[in-house]
């Protein structure tokens, strides 16, 4: 349901705002605000799923969701609607953390938990071609707002399907009550990441960019409030919101930095590759659908194969390969002649998108969770999540600066954009190749066991939980 509101809303996007007069200049504002709030929050959502357990936060982010995806869609002016989206996005914030903390505690190390993940994984695909299908549906035979009325409706039966069907044992599973909840770095984290993300989805469309008071302001304090966020987390708060013990984590901190760049190539990609085909090749919005069918078939085949051979290739090398695939999906965009057809550039550019986004969603999933230990399962889910959606939030507004700072034809500016997300993905690729190494997912002791094993065997009822024989 993530997926959904995000490709989806990009499809329906022209329509939408025409019907509630957005500006040109803002049309990425509705969807960076629901990446902006679901990263921004993901971190506090994270230590309520490690505090009061993973159940709660899930059904809580399910409800909430559900709750504003149906107010959104009664929407009467531009305000209301970045409203409804930025509120919207708490909902996923919640039960992404929650989901994958359940996922990550309850399977151990090895092939089983591979799989699980990569089933798990191949859900957003699912949830990507669902998303543009109604949408599509919607934008060409029905009113924008049945989008989001038809996401209420599937929200609601994801609802009723984890409360009636998720196993006592897990709701059941005890809370860690001992993790304080560090209050003052979430409200700072929170507020310093809106200003700051607020100002550079601006600065491209104020009067003076960047000069203008409103953008330099709000830049200056969420800055500052970034630098207390850092001091309070290091000096001040007992359990920090975001200990500083978890960038000592081997590999996390540089491969925190690829993704942030891999996953903003993905907003940018998205949002400027259907702007495209919308706008350039004239291109209906059922049409639209369809040309996006390879990325939602090669997502669920991609992760699938990832999980099958994650416990025998390095998750480098499945990590290079996704990045040369997310190179090469803006690329093809970038390039591509003015009259061309779907096949010489549209198809391979879907093909090299969902290389990208579902192996690297996957191989990360899989390190974090297995790298920290059960009481932060929530961190760890947070963490993956955070900077995807952080990533998406950011880059799109450098992407919208970029494409404004073009005073060429609309084409010319949708390149510019996803030049950035070339660029993008090159770094984010040379960082991967020189400072990451993750070794083969294979089965082996967690790391609580690992830090409980001191001269001894670990527990023989410890190694069968989850049942993995390969423990």
């Amino acid at each position: 349901m993530a997926e959904y509101f995000i490709s989806g809303f990009n499809v329906l996007l022209p329509s939408l705002a025409d019907s509630l007069d957005i500006p040109e200049g803002s049309s990425s504002w509705p969807s960076s605000a629901f990446a902006l709030t679901a990263g921004s929050s993901l971190l506090f959502f994270g230590r309520l799923a490690d505090k009061y357990g993973g159940f709660v936060v899930f059904v809580g982010g399910l409800t909430w969701h559900l709750i504003w995806s149906l107010v959104a869609g009664f929407a009467k002016n531009a305000l209301m609607m970045y409203f409804c989206r930025a509120l919207q996005g708490f909902g996923p914030a919640a039960f992404l953390s929650a989901g994958i903390m359940l996922l990550g505690s309850t399977y151990r190390p090895g092939w089983r938990k591979n799989l699980v993940f990569s089933i798990y994984g191949a859900c957003a695909p699912i949830g990507f071609v669902v998303g543009i299908f109604v949408s599509g549906m919607t934008g060409q035979f029905l009113d924008w707002r049945w989008y989001f009325w038809i996401g209420t409706m599937l929200l609601f039966l994801a609802l009723v399907t984890a409360v009636v069907s998720v196993p006592a044992s897990i709701r059941r599973k005890p809370p860690h009550p001992n993790i304080a909840m560090d209050w003052a770095g979430a409200v700072l984290f929170f507020s310093s990441l809106i200003l700051i993300f607020f100002a550079i989805n601006e600065c491209g469309h104020a009067p003076d960019r960047w000069e203008t008071p409103y953008v330099y302001v709000t830049f200056i304090v969420g800055s500052l409030l970034l630098i207390a966020t850092l001091y309070v987390e290091s000096r001040v708060a007992a359990q920090p919101l975001l200990p500083p013990n978890l960038f000592r984590v081997p590999q996390l901190t540089p491969l925190c930095v690829a993704l942030f760049c891999f996953y903003g190539v993905f907003g940018i990609w998205l949002l400027y590759c259907v702007e495209y085909m919308e706008n350039i090749m004239h291109v209906s919005p059922l049409l639209v659908v369809a040309y996006f069918v390879p990325f939602a078939v090669g997502g669920i085949f991609f992760s699938i194969l990832g999980g099958m051979f994650l416990h025998v290739i390095p998750g480098t090398m499945l990590l290079a390969l996704s990045g040369i695939g997310w190179m090469l999906a803006p690329l093809l965009f970038a390039i591509m002649p003015h009259d061309v057809g779907y096949w010489p550039y549209v198809f391979p550019a879907m093909i090299c998108g969902t290389l990208g986004i579902d192996v690297t969603y996957n191989v990360t999933n899989v390190f974090v969770t297995t790298c920290l230990p059960e009481k932060q399962q929530g961190l760890a889910a947070a963490v993956a999540n955070s900077v995807l959606f952080l990533g998406i939030s950011f880059w799109l507004g450098w992407g919208d600066f970029t494409s404004s700072q073009v005073s060429g034809s609309l084409r010319e500016r949708y390149q510019a954009a996803l030049w950035l997300g070339v660029a993008l993905a090159g770094l984010g690729l040379v960082i991967l190749v020189l400072f990451v190494k993750i070794d083969p997912a294979k089965s082996e002791a967690t790391v609580d066991e690992k830090q409980e094993k001191v001269g001894g065997e670990v527990p023989k009822e410890r190694m069968e939980v989850g049942g993995d024989e390969q423990g």
